[in-house]
């Protein structure tokens, strides 16, 4: 591709993924924006790659992620979206070194792509401070077929997938432009009719998992969004009013059962930050909670933050609240995933150089070290809080612990409708990985329920009061992913690393044969 042609690809590579996403969802343009940046770098110096790459990046995470800048201004969204960038810059450079083995190999291009956005993601899922998952390939696909690989393989299938289509894209372009659209014949027609065999298997088949309905039989859960007075970080500042919100929707609730107008739920969610006042120190807090869950009649899984364990520490929590007995202290989660720089602050005086902002955190929350299943009369369910969702491991260790429906907790009130989004297309994911059940609590919203195939139900409404009371089966957790847990993503990122090592081996053959690292032999088709 002529230099002029890339620097146009590698942005519009970045704007054809962003439109994958939530708010927007058009997921085919998910492996276009592939194509379009494995092209730009195939061929190219590892610099060059690496600027294209980074140029992809630019484009795709600064306005993904424009929702982190809505009450904290500009840099910290800058920062976010910058370093974030840096992974596809990386990712490009890995293309651009990579290129001798899709010329030697020339079938092997779509599969070399996914195995480097396998290995891109992994990194920036896990490095630093735990990784960022946002914005996977995955997260894009709720609404389209390869989301079924989820079942198979986790979030990193699915994204090996849409990286793989984006290759076959990419490869196909190429092979067309060669032999001037000429039909393809031979090996290629073979290699694309095995792809597309292989990327339909899924959609088609009914035995991708197995069947996840438990017997314990359906049972009836409730979702409270109470909404805030106004978004914004100050809604820390209203916690009184958010408490009391939560607790006169249920009551309402409980009203209605009593009417005869809803049905009575064997469960109650709450979301995260639902209690900010400690119910545990503040008795005033514990008599609203109580209220709410006597009235109903059902145990209300509470989205606190609790003092502690040591002085200017908390703990963001999701604690089961029984109707008549109060708190259970032995069904309590704690969040093992605090966020870095939002819930507590690394390296603080030197983040503080940075942006003064940091001092609006001002307890860091203290991590849990034990999943979140929690045992309630009628089911075990697997929370996770807020942005856990987008890790594998989280959300796994809730199921093979016995959690029967996945329950997410979050709080949306300083961010937006895109946010919510984005983040329920997780939930669906989740679903579909696990088969089974799973909902989304939310403050201000998007709330809702999703089944085992990643259909929702009853998505409320932004920044409105509700509560939406839907009857779920539980799963069993019994998919492909389930059991193999992170096999599928190890191997993938195992045979990234070849694929580097081999084109590193092929580089110093081509020098070796040439006397000229510099030689075009390097880039030339082979």
């Amino acid at each position: 591709m002529p230099l002029w042609a890339a620097l146009l690809a590698a942005p519009a590579a970045g704007v054809a993924m962003l439109l994958a996403f939530p708010p927007y969802g058009w997921w085919p343009l998910a492996p276009i924006g592939v194509a379009l940046l494995a092209a730009a770098v195939h061929r190219r110096r590892l610099r060059a790659g690496l600027g294209l790459g980074l140029l992809t990046g630019l484009t795709f995470f600064l306005p993904l992620l424009s929702w982190t800048n809505l009450e904290v201004g500009n840099l910290p969204w800058l920062l976010l979206g910058g370093f974030e960038a840096c992974y596809l810059a990386l990712m490009g450079a890995a293309a651009a070194w990579a290129s001798p083995v899709a010329d030697r190999w020339r079938a092997s291009w779509p599969v070399l792509t996914g195995l480097l956005w396998v290995a891109q993601e992994t990194l920036r899922s896990t490095v630093p401070f735990g990784g960022f998952p946002w914005g996977r390939l995955a997260f894009s696909q709720a609404d389209g077929p390869l989301v079924r690989f989820a079942a198979l393989g986790g979030a990193p299938l699915v994204t090996f997938a849409v990286a793989l289509v984006g290759g076959l894209l990419a490869a196909a372009a190429w092979a067309a432009l060669r032999h001037r659209w000429r039909p393809l014949t031979g090996a290629w027609a073979a290699v694309i009719a095995v792809a597309a065999v292989a990327l339909l298997v899924p959609v088609s088949s009914g035995a991708v998992t197995d069947d996840p309905v438990g017997t314990d039989g359906a049972v009836t859960v409730a979702i409270v969004q109470g909404n805030v007075p106004r978004l914004g970080l100050d809604f820390n500042a209203q916690r009184q009013a958010v408490l009391d919100n939560h607790a006169d929707a249920t009551v309402e609730l409980a009203r209605q059962v009593a009417a005869g107008q809803a049905a009575r739920p064997d469960l109650v969610v709450w979301p995260e930050n639902s209690s900010d006042i400690d119910p545990l120190r503040y008795p005033a807090a514990a008599a609203r909670i109580s209220e709410a869950a006597d009235a109903v009649g059902a145990p209300i899984l509470v989205g606190a933050v609790l003092s502690g364990p040591g002085p200017g520490q908390v703990r963001n929590a999701g604690l089961l609240w029984q109707p008549g007995g109060g708190p259970d202290l032995d069904q309590l989660y704690i969040k093992r995933r605090p966020v870095p720089f939002a819930e507590y602050v690394p390296f603080r005086d030197l983040a503080r150089l940075v942006s003064k902002e940091v001092d609006r955190v001002r307890s860091d929350f203290v991590a849990g070290t034990t999943p979140g299943v929690v045992a309630t009369p009628a089911v075990t369910i697997g929370d996770v809080i807020c942005f856990e969702v987008a890790y594998d491991d989280v959300v796994r260790d809730t199921v093979t612990g016995g959690g029967r429906l996945i329950v997410v907790q979050t709080n949306n009130a300083t961010f937006n409708n895109a946010e919510a989004l984005q983040q329920l297309a997780m939930v669906r994911l989740r679903a579909v990985e696990h088969g089974m059940p799973a909902l989304m609590a939310s403050t201000v919203g998007v709330s809702g329920f999703v089944d085992r195939d990643g259909r929702v139900s009853g998505a409320t409404e932004f920044f409105t009061e509700a509560v939406v009371v839907r009857q779920v089966r539980p799963g069993d957790g019994t998919t492909v992913a389930t059991r193999v847990g992170q096999w599928p993503e190890a191997v993938l990122v195992l045979l990234a690393v070849s694929v580097l090592v081999t084109a590193g081996l092929l580089r110093r053959s081509a020098r070796q044969a040439t006397g000229d690292a510099g030689s075009p032999a390097e880039t030339e088709e082979r």
